[in-house]
């Protein structure tokens, strides 16, 4: 009997630091938080928003947390630290992922090692537009006609964006190296002093969300010469993307999930289930069309490996632009 009792307690010993030692279980009775590194009421936080709606059946309560500021670095970080529970995710973007690590001098995380990709979630086009009555003096129709006016006329050219370092500026640089032309770089201070400045005719062409030049576009202030993903988009079936005259030329504005690294497989496995389902429903895809976002569902291995290109590929596009943050 005292040999029997030895081994129930033995037995119970062994069975409570097994429990110990493995991962804590994921109760769904806790609300998960979304942390998006951005301010509330950008297309960012409202689809981060829309998902959320989604995934309540399947995940239970989920919270928006809008932590600005940085450039999106402070968000990220938060991600970075939280507890990999999967009670704690966030959204990476372009921008905090691919762009700020090389662009800021001192990083508070690292984008390829703190994370645990989820799923992408969507992408954006950007589009090269021209001052429509600019495009028309100088007679440039096409984006063959912009690069050969370049050519002809080195320097005479410039384009504005919405500060060093910002995804137009960027596109700007990768256009003037695949394109082999020199442009004069104007930055201002955000994207809308940049769309107004060629609106104006201040500078000759920009590399602008979607999104914000669509409705300029449609009035016939602007000339859209190209998207810059590499198929057209739906929103401008007519406009060929910039890869049909520079081959392989691709630089969209994305974002998608991630959690903390060292989250279990698991607990990722399962969120990445719920919300790639999210991102297939209809309701998702009628909300992300008023903001020209394409739903880009992935696995957890395609993301990361995406999100790795983007990286090595903005690495040779920042360092080529000299644009740094101290």
């Amino acid at each position: 009997m005292q040999a029997m009792k030895r081994r129930q307690l033995l037995l119970s010993s062994l069975g409570a630091a097994a429990t110990a030692a493995a991962p804590a279980a994921w109760s769904q009775a806790r609300p998960i938080r979304i942390i998006v590194p951005y301010a509330a009421g950008g297309p960012i936080d409202v689809t981060a928003r829309v998902l959320a709606e989604r995934v309540k059946d399947s995940l239970g309560t989920v919270i928006i947390e809008n932590r600005p500021g940085g450039g999106g670095n402070i968000g990220a970080d938060a991600v970075a630290k939280a507890a990999p529970d999967g009670t704690t995710i966030g959204i990476s973007a372009v921008a905090t992922h691919a762009i700020n690590p090389w662009l800021f001098a001192k990083m508070p995380y690292d984008a390829a090692k703190d994370f645990a990709p989820i799923t992408q979630m969507v992408r954006v086009p950007n589009v090269l537009v021209m001052n429509a009555e600019t495009a028309a003096r100088l007679k440039i129709n096409t984006l063959r006609d912009l690069v050969a006016y370049g050519k002809a006329n080195p320097g005479r050219l410039n384009y504005g964006s919405g500060g060093n370092g910002s995804a137009g500026h960027l596109a700007g640089e990768m256009f003037k190296r695949d394109a082999g032309l020199f442009a004069v770089h104007i930055p201002y201070n955000g994207g809308n002093p940049a769309q107004l400045a060629l609106l104006s005719g201040q500078v000759d062409f920009n590399f602008d969300n979607l999104a914000t030049a669509a409705p300029n576009i449609r009035a016939g202030k602007l000339k859209a010469l190209a998207v810059t993903t590499l198929k057209p988009s739906p929103s401008l079936p007519d406009v060929p993307p910039v890869a049909d005259t520079l081959q392989g030329f691709a630089i969209d504005t994305w974002w998608g999930l991630v959690a903390p690294a060292g989250t279990p497989r698991e607990v990722v496995q399962k969120l990445n289930h719920a919300f790639v389902a999210a991102l297939h429903s209809p309701e998702a895809k009628t909300r992300f069309a008023g903001l020209m976002a394409e739903p880009v569902p992935s696995s957890p291995e395609e993301f990361g490996s995406f999100m790795r290109a983007e990286l090595a590929k903005y690495e040779k596009v920042v360092k080529a632009s000299g644009a740094k943050v101290d």
